[in-house]
């Protein structure tokens, strides 16, 4: 699985890279998690608002914080 959180370094972008980690960890799954933070990248993902969360290159959430649980029924 692969899991992008996209975002250009806020603080908000780190807090869902932290509740992503978390749930992986929580869930006992492996994935390699990769933060973007190149806004020409970010857009190709037709995102506009930023933390987003992506899942196997789809676009899951995008414009908020997700927690925890919201990171897991995603996964």
């Amino acid at each position: 699985m692969i899991i992008k959180i996209l975002g250009e370094g806020c603080s908000k972008c780190d807090e869902q890279l932290k509740n992503v980690e978390k749930a992986i960890e929580e869930l006992g799954l492996e994935a390699d998690i990769q933060k973007v933070e190149d806004f020409r990248e970010i857009v190709v993902y037709g995102v506009m608002s930023t933390p987003a969360l992506v899942v196997d290159e789809v676009v899951k959430s995008s414009g908020r914080v997700l927690s925890v649980k919201e990171v897991k029924k995603y996964l």
